[in-house]
């Protein structure tokens, strides 16, 4: 299958789960919770794309779900609320997040070669769960990251649908954080890409934002979450005790799961990787260390 045609299919995926969740949202029966009935279309649009999957044998149809849905549901949930077109601060969290999602939707779209190509932690996954895949693969690969994302949107649910912002000010400190960490990850994959087009086999990249954090592009991602959470903060700071919770959710999945499965493959496929990671922060940037010198 070509590449044109592969991505001619993901559209169609797409275009059905956003379709059935929007049939779930304007003519299903409704709970009376706006939150609780976005959840319900999200779960049902998943299931879409798992069927896809499952009849595709590659559950990387599910890859650009992470980026394509937020804005929808961010922009669902400003439409349906009271807030007004007129909220100054709803425009800034749509504003950061559209761009978020377009840069990773874009960056998927060049990097994805085509349907005979799987993310390589998917079969990983489903083999070690043996006959249990099929469980595995709806759950962890697919159910599981939209609950994630899910969660962490929760803090701009409730900022768009405030009227005024109680902190202003914060506002502006959200916005700033959000589109620095969106800076932040284009750079990273700017320079990987770069360094990929000439790089000999086995060679680790440790320049740029790479020298000064072995994965600058989760910590960018990282921080595109906390800056939801700013935005919540700002039109509620009395519900700042849960606001965190995406963000700490997102983190444990990159520190306890996404870093630790690359750190692993990339200490497999290069041996020069224990050399960077003697030198070169895991996760927060920071200036790397001097090289150890030989025989010291």
């Amino acid at each position: 299958m070509t590449r044109t045609a592969a991505f001619g299919r993901i559209v169609i995926a797409y275009v059905l789960a956003i379709g059935v969740g929007l049939i779930w949202l304007i003519w299903g029966p409704g709970t009376g919770m706006l939150w609780l009935d976005s959840l319900i279309a999200d779960v049902l649009a998943t299931l879409v794309i798992f069927g896809f999957s499952r009849l595709h044998h590659n559950s990387s149809f599910y890859d650009a779900y992470w980026s394509v849905i937020p804005p929808l549901l961010v922009i669902w949930w400003w439409v349906r609320g009271d807030t007004g077109i007129g909220a100054w601060h709803c425009w800034a969290i749509v504003g950061v997040v559209t761009i978020w999602a377009v840069r990773l939707t874009i960056n998927w779209i060049r990097t994805f070669p085509g349907l005979h190509h799987e993310d390589w932690r998917y079969p990983m996954l489903r083999g070690r769960a043996g006959r249990a895949e099929f469980v595995v693969d709806l759950t962890a690969i697919h159910l599981v990251p939209t609950l994630q994302v899910f969660v962490a949107l929760m803090p701009v649910y409730v900022a768009v649908r405030e009227p005024d912002v109680r902190l202003p000010w914060l506002v502006v400190v959200a916005t700033v954080v959000g589109l620095g960490a969106v800076a932040l990850e284009t750079l990273a994959d700017r320079q990987l890409r770069v360094f990929t087009a000439d790089a000999e086999p086995g060679a680790v990249m440790d320049r740029g934002v790479w020298s000064w954090s072995r994965h600058p592009n989760y910590f960018g991602e990282f921080g595109f979450w906390f800056s939801l959470d700013l935005f919540g903060i700002a039109a509620v700071p009395g519900d700042a005790w849960w606001m965190f919770a995406g963000a700490v959710v997102m983190l444990a999945m990159f520190l306890g799961a996404s870093i630790p499965m690359m750190e692993q493959r990339s200490l497999e496929r290069r041996p020069a990787y224990a050399e960077v990671m003697a030198r070169v922060s895991m996760f927060v940037p920071r200036p790397p260390r001097p090289a150890r010198v030989a025989g010291r």
